[in-house]
């Protein structure tokens, strides 16, 4: 009630200590706070009294204000958990999400991690609203058949490169490798969905005369040199270092380099072109012999559109500082990075790349900068609010006492017209004689505050003026000029009625 008692004191009028009487103590005394809530509190009484409507009014803006004050600093807090979808135990995705929860763990955000069985499988718990969880590592590519209306991508981490081992002649097409034997990996993964569009553009599909095969990855080596498949089509994340360089070192196996590299990212656009420099396995062997270009997805943070602006920010911090330092396959720098392929840019993970972290975000710890940004977003709607109703209120206050007397002056000009007609009669002065003296005794009913004093006395005078008048007639005498009011006060009359 506090903004009620605020209003209310300046407001409505000032007792006679603000205007020297001599019942009271001298203006120039100081006035302590007591004082100030004694007088807030004999306005409140008096209006609420005299004027309901004004009271409702302030009492409803009031409580409405302190609604939407407490609604916007509970919805609008940062959650303190995130879930993360992540992978299989062991794999890179799931070491990724380790490395993030222990960086989170630092700001006080707990990150809670889901294993899956991988890219896909992260995917279709992120648009199953039945699960909890915020964001998922994503390979692009996969989002054929599923509806991603309501995911959104926070930007790319990694590359996710297609590598291609295969043994025989040096080959430079996928076109070459058709009728031969061919590990494209578990159905459903990301390796087996990738190859599969690869291949089909280059005539290679299902149920023809080449073999598709999946072979667990550990046994790939072995596959390899004895024969039993002719190539093994791996995503990076699928294979350790060890492995990679056992099979660069494997004699009569080749590392693929796609010299059709510029023409597969014109055809599917959520390839990225790579380049695995010279010498990347062993400097001093130089493995490999020459640069090898590589093509393949991104690996993607895709989060639902509704996760908090707040949390946006702190897990691309911690993208920042896992995928950041230069790798086999990236510069310094080099991620994470917004590149829009299949899923919308997130507004704010688009602010985050333009700008950083929000200035609360970045002066100050997560749980301050949380409550700050929370208390901002109460007041702001309510200052909105409470501006424009400052200035209205007593527009409205104004006109609610000032129609309560001009609707009396209506009907007393109604009146006066009826009886100053040339068909007015004995009995029809009788009949508006009464009809004035209940106007005036609805007018003699009114309290109003001390500004609008003036106009009720003015109202009272022009009913004697009237009365007076049709007295005169009754007895058959003119209305003399130095008697009651001037006629001038017909004029009065006629501009306080205006617009009725």
């Amino acid at each position: 009630m506090c903004l009620s008692y605020f209003y209310l004191f300046y407001s409505a009028p000032f007792p006679p200590c603000f205007s020297g009487s001599a019942d009271y103590l001298p203006c120039t005394m100081k006035i302590n706070l007591s004082t100030i809530i004694s007088i807030a509190r004999a306005r409140f009484k008096e209006i609420s009294i005299r004027s309901p409507i004004m009271l409702l009014s302030v009492i409803l803006l009031t409580c409405l204000a302190i609604s939407l004050a407490i609604f916007m600093f509970f919805n609008s807090a940062a959650p303190n958990t995130i879930t993360i979808a992540s992978g299989p135990e062991g794999s890179i995705f799931s070491k990724t999400a380790d490395k993030y929860k222990k960086i989170l763990l630092k700001q006080g955000i707990k990150l809670i991690i889901l294993p899956s069985e991988g890219s896909l499988d992260n995917l279709k718990k992120l648009v199953d609203p039945k699960i909890k969880v915020d964001v998922g590592l994503v390979q692009g590519g996969e989002t054929e058949g599923i509806d991603i209306d309501n995911l959104v991508t926070l930007g790319s981490v990694s590359y996710q490169p297609l590598i291609i081992f295969y043994r025989g002649e040096h080959k430079d097409k996928l076109s070459e490798f058709k009728g031969q034997r061919l590990d494209i990996g578990k159905r459903g993964g990301g390796s087996h969905i990738l190859s599969l569009a690869l291949l089909k553009a280059n005539g290679i599909e299902p149920g023809g005369d080449t073999t598709l095969l999946d072979i667990a990855s550990g046994d790939l080596v072995r596959a390899l040199t004895e024969n039993r498949i002719d190539a093994a089509f791996c995503m990076s994340d699928s294979l350790s270092i060890e492995t990679l360089r056992d099979l660069m070192r494997a004699p009569g196996v080749k590392l693929f380099s796609f010299t059709q590299a510029d023409a597969y990212l014109r055809r599917i656009n959520y390839l990225s072109k790579m380049e695995l420099p010279m010498g990347a396995f062993d400097l001093g062997k130089n493995v490999p012999s020459e640069p090898v270009t590589l093509i393949g997805p991104t690996v993607e943070l895709i989060a639902r559109d509704n996760m908090h602006p707040a949390l946006i920010d702190i897990i691309l911090e911690a993208a920042r500082e896992v995928h950041g330092p230069a790798g086999l396959l990236k510069k310094s720098g080099e991620f994470p990075a917004l590149l829009e392929h299949e899923y919308r840019i997130s507004p704010d993970a688009a602010r985050y790349y333009a700008t950083g972290k929000s200035f609360l975000y970045r002066n100050f710890p997560f749980w301050l900068a949380s409550l700050i940004n929370r208390s901002i977003a109460a007041i702001v709607p309510i200052a909105l609010l409470l501006i424009p109703a400052v200035k209205i209120v007593p527009v409205l206050w104004r006109w609610r006492w000032r129609s309560t007397i001009y609707r009396w002056y209506k009907a007393l000009f109604a009146l006066e017209r009826e009886a100053f007609s040339p068909s007015m009669d004995s009995n029809k002065r009788e009949e508006l004689l009464h009809r004035l003296a209940h106007i005036e005794n609805n007018v003699n009913k009114i309290r109003v505050p001390a500004p609008f004093g003036e106009q009720l006395y003015a109202l009272k005078s022009h009913i004697s003026f009237v009365r007076e008048r049709l007295l005169s007639e009754k007895k058959g005498t003119e209305l003399k000029s130095d008697k009651g009011i001037p006629m001038s006060s017909i004029v009065s009359i006629n501009n306080a009625t205006k617009g009725f």
